[in-house]
């Protein structure tokens, strides 16, 4: 199925044309349900909502850009369930085409990869529950993977390519962490990153450490010294990153005053993260994210004149076998060195470190969001190394299971109507999913 496009390998933009539009109506379709708030919107709908008003703080403890775009979506259609969930409708398809962007570039032009991957984040449920829900994580992982496309683009190119690509790739990762802190530990790997990618560039060409690093002639980010590199990523994020502290000034109360009321609220907002959390009935630890131990029920009530549900719960053939390419990807690296999925292996095994370390007193499992978004890209590269040791054309397959069990899950993902109120048992596989 995916041969057929082969004779579209240099034209990227109609293919993704259509993704988009097929994402855009998938996470569309009957959005009003359920037509009431769910689970942490409870949080974040009147949160942007007083940020429209300008009323004063509100849910301090996450920075303001995923709050303002969840206003911004009740000022175009409503204080209803359609103008709170439109916005994360589109980071959803943003973060679809980033998918499909970033397999582009770094696969150089293979559609067959690009694509595969496209499908299987549309695929993935927790996208999908995320895209139709006015929270804050559909957001970050927008920005952060067009984030991460613009870097990876700016490796080659021309100098003013490079630059321009590199500080867009900036901005987009300090919008990233405009929406949650979470994005902030990335801006860190990607400048280990450059260093690592630097001084084995100078190690295989022979050359000096101090030209390695303070070089801008470079065969990857040509024209882009080391230094200025890191340099650009802080300052050009940074800014970006206050920027959208703008309304805070304008509150009727408790508005920032200056510098120092800016940074007086970071440090509030530190507080309220690392604070300790009575127990939820829904936490869990990281460790049991990849597994799919516990996930949420963000909505489960009559609603509309049906029993209707809706559970956050990864795509199970995307999530697990995202694992089995996460292991096969270290074991390509022994075996034949290659780097692109071990790259790949390697960003989801930080997403997942990241929680194992940051000082937080409660996890859930929507934190795992990034790291399934990165799942979609290990697999495709992985199914495309084994490709060229002559096992093609499984991933048609692949794709077709995750459909089926997509289309499985359907009616507790989307809050069709149900049977009745014990229905939901249909679904769940182990207890601690219930």
């Amino acid at each position: 199925m995916l041969d057929r496009l082969k004779a579209l390998r240099s034209r990227p933009w109609p293919v993704a044309l259509l993704i988009g539009i097929a994402a855009q109506l998938l996470f569309s379709f009957h959005l009003d349900r359920p037509g009431g708030i769910m689970f942490d919107e409870v949080h974040y709908v009147p949160a942007a909502k007083a940020l429209i008003e300008l009323s004063g703080p509100r849910n301090i403890e996450h920075p303001l850009l995923g709050k303002e775009l969840i206003g911004a979506g009740m000022d175009l259609l409503g204080d209803n369930p359609l103008g709170w969930r439109i916005m994360p409708t589109i980071a959803g398809t943003a973060t679809v085409l980033g998918v499909f962007a970033f397999l582009w570039i770094l696969m150089r032009g293979r559609m067959r990869v690009a694509v595969t991957g496209a499908i299987l984040a549309m695929l993935n449920q927790s996208l999908f529950v995320q895209a139709r829900t006015a929270m804050l994580d559909v957001f970050l992982g927008a920005f952060l993977i067009w984030g991460l496309v613009f870097l990876l683009w700016a490796m080659h190119g021309s100098r003013a390519q490079v630059r321009w690509r590199w500080c867009a790739g900036a901005a987009l990762m300090g919008l990233a962490t405009a929406v949650k802190w979470a994005a902030a530990p990335y801006i860190a790997g990607i400048a280990i990153a450059l260093l690592f990618v630097r001084v084995r560039d100078g190690r295989r060409a022979k050359r000096a450490i101090t030209a390695a690093l303070l070089s801008g002639d470079q065969p990857h980010w040509p024209g882009l010294p080391t230094l200025a590199g890191v340099l650009l990523l802080g300052l050009i994020s940074i800014p970006v990153y206050l920027a959208t502290f703008a309304p805070t000034f304008f509150y009727l109360t408790g508005a920032t005053d200056g510098l120092g009321g800016l940074l007086s609220l970071q440090r509030d907002m530190y507080a309220a993260q690392t604070q300790v959390l009575p127990h939820h009935n829904y936490q869990s630890d990281w460790w049991s994210w990849p597994i799919l131990l516990r996930p949420i029920w963000f909505f489960y009530e009559w609603d509309r004149g049906a029993q209707r549900g809706v559970l956050l719960i990864g795509n199970p053939v995307i999530m697990w076998g995202g694992l089995v390419a996460v292991l096969a990807s270290y074991v390509l690296w022994f075996r034949t060195h290659a780097w692109r999925p071990l790259a790949l292996a390697l960003l989801w095994t930080f997403s997942v470190a990241i929680y194992a370390i940051i000082p937080k007193s409660l996890g859930f499992y929507y934190y795992y969001h990034l790291s399934g978004i990165f799942l979609c890209l290990v697999l495709p590269v992985t199914f495309h190394q084994f490709d060229r040791l002559r096992a093609k054309g499984w991933e048609e397959w692949y794709v077709a299971l995750a459909l089926v069990c997509f289309g499985y899950f359907y009616p507790i993902l989307a809050a069709s109507p149900l049977s009745g109120a014990q229905t939901f048992a249909h679904w769940m596989w182990f207890p601690s999913w219930r």
